[in-house]
């Protein structure tokens, strides 16, 4: 059977940087052709990052990102590459609009460009306002193989490309994705690649971008699956990897060019002899999915480091509490950017506890960051004496907020750090979260992580820890200590708001799911906390709005998924 052998280039690119991508095409592209690979396969958009958004209008953008794939071709040949066929995701243009492009550079020439049919538009996708969708589908003769080519959603879709293909004819397909993540995506991609290999009748190649990008997290898990099904090759999850393993494969004799499922089949012959029968590599290709909560700390600690690095900051700061939202939000920094690049500041007033104030220092002892108190008591008297707020509950409260934000915004001016925000998904559903306070930052880590995830993770966090022979990071009585704002005398979050796992529950229905009102009685939560929790939800959508992005895990995180207006008297009936 004629042989090949295919490498996966698992990169980290970064929107607009053409040329830094383009040096990362090449030493990944050498780094395949030292391991003897004939193919390698480059992510979605590799060459421009994903997702480029309304740069995808900008007709400069456009022009550099081709001239780059011209300039790229022939820096391949001068890196001694230019026998591997290297399938590189860019932006391109025609008279037609913009398109989502994947271009195949061989021995110095752009041999292929083909344009994504399929453009999602729901969740975080809005393709078609960026793209114009392709039709036709460019098939290269490789050591008489013929490979075939389709673009992330092209396999998401039932029929189109995948379908044409295996119509036309084709011994490989090859797929560059930038797919983000989210918890558990990693169980659907397989069965669904699986379908589509077997869908085509032949091996499909998936590759997937990694790393961050503002609000989005790309986990990689690159996969390799033959026509019936079986997993051939798996990338690890969030790292950049090139995974490269032989595959025999059968010439079939196949259609020549024509319309298959509306679209157009092109061939173009590179090498029609076979290669000589070689030695395969040897090893292990197939990686272990990580577990869910692995999964889930690796997707917060990547989004951070590449939001803070990506955009020029090397070090962070945020309130250390003593709760356990800031304490999961600092040990999530120390294990993105390292203990030296992460400062913690308590900033306690009259009300905070002996207890919260010992375990912020304990957390920062055990993290080793920095760590600084200011207290904000004078500050805090001096609004409310001019003011004459004294007593006047939420606005003398919010105060405190306020003042210990304009603290860290203060310090971040001084020193040059991300402020870092420390709210849950819960609280910004709910609107518990002070705007201009406790909402100041450049970045919310766990924005879309809910509240009893938060305690899932703080205890998953501390178990791995324990298991290393390490200090788990975050206290004890961070994790079990009733939950407070200390904004008031005994203060308490349940004095506010149901128990956070029957609210976790409610909003899981209602935010995630879209469930309407008798839904949820259906699901047999109570009318009033049902009412109460779906007004908190909506007439907090302005808060939302203001609040720093941060990493989506979840089905449908707030922001780029669920897009609802602030003004809005929708009151479903009930």
């Amino acid at each position: 059977m004629p042989q090949l052998r295919v490498a996966l280039a698992q990169v980290n690119s970064t929107v607009g940087d053409l040329a830094g991508n383009a040096d990362l095409t090449v030493e990944w592209t050498r780094k395949a052709a030292q391991a003897g690979a004939h193919v390698v396969v480059f992510p979605e958009m590799s060459l421009t990052g994903y997702p480029v958004e309304d740069l995808a209008l900008r007709a400069t953008f456009t022009a550099a990102s081709r001239a780059m794939v011209e300039e790229l071709a022939g820096r391949l040949v001068e890196a001694g590459c230019g026998e591997v066929l290297t399938y590189v995701g860019y932006l391109d243009a025609d008279e037609v609009g913009p398109r989502d492009a994947v271009a195949a550079l061989y021995r110095g020439e752009v041999v292929v460009r083909q344009f994504k049919h399929h453009l999602p538009n729901y969740g975080v996708f809005d393709e078609q306002r960026w793209f114009k969708p392709g039709d036709t589908l460019d098939v290269v003769r490789l050591h008489g193989l013929d490979v075939g080519v389709v673009v992330c959603e092209d396999i998401w879709q039932e029929g189109g490309p995948v379908t044409a293909l295996g119509k036309a004819g084709v011994d490989l397909i090859v797929s560059p994705n930038a797919s983000p993540y989210e918890r558990a995506k990693d169980d659907i991609r397989l069965p669904l690649v699986a379908r589509r290999a077997a869908e085509a009748g032949a091996p499909l190649v998936y590759t997937n971008m990694v790393g961050g990008q503002d609000d989005l997290v790309f986990d990689g898990d690159s996969i390799v699956v033959a026509a019936d099904g079986t997993l051939l090759g798996r990338a690890p999850q969030f790292v950049e990897h090139l995974l490269v393993l032989d595959l025999d494969l059968t010439a079939g004799e196949h259609a020549g060019e024509g319309e298959f499922e509306g679209l157009r089949v092109r061939r173009r012959t590179l090498s029609a002899d076979p290669l000589p029968p070689y030695a395969p590599l040897t090893g292990p290709t197939v990686s272990e999915p990580l577990s869910d909560e692995a999964e889930v700390w690796s997707a917060l600690v990547v989004g951070l480091r590449d939001y803070a690095h990506k955009n020029g900051f090397r070090s962070v700061i945020l309130g250390l509490s003593g709760g356990i939202d800031s304490s999961l939000t600092a040990a999530l920094a120390v294990d993105a950017l390292g203990p030296d690049a992460v400062y913690g500041v308590s900033m306690p007033s009259k009300y905070s506890s002996e207890h919260s104030r010992d375990d912020a220092a304990e957390l920062a002892r055990r993290l080793g960051c920095h760590f600084r108190v200011e207290p904000v008591a004078d500050m805090v008297a001096a609004y409310v004496d001019q003011l004459e707020l004294a007593g006047t509950g939420l606005a003398e409260e919010n105060i405190q907020a306020r003042v210990r934000g304009m603290l860290l915004m203060a310090l971040s001016n001084l020193n040059g750090h991300l402020v870092l925000a420390t709210g849950n998904k819960t609280e910004l559903a709910v609107g518990y979260s002070t705007i201009y306070g406790d909402a100041v930052g450049g970045f919310a880590p766990i924005k879309d992580v809910f509240k009893t995830h938060v305690w899932e993770l703080a205890r998953w966090r501390n178990a791995e820890a324990e298991k290393r022979g390490e200090t788990p990071p975050i206290p004890e009585s961070s994790i079990t200590k009733p939950p407070s704002a200390e904004l008031r005398p005994g203060q308490l979050d349940a004095d506010s708001l149901p128990d956070y796992a029957l609210l976790d529950d409610i909003l899981d229905d209602y935010v995630e799911g879209d469930r309407g009102f008798g839904d949820l009685l259906a699901a047999g939560f109570a009318a009033e906390v049902v009412d109460r929790v779906v007004r908190m939800v909506d007439k907090a959508e302005y808060k939302r709005r203001q609040y720093p992005p941060g990493t989506k895990i979840t089905f449908k995180a707030f922001g780029r998924d669920r897009r609802l207006p602030i003004t809005n008297v929708w009151r479903e009936a009930h």
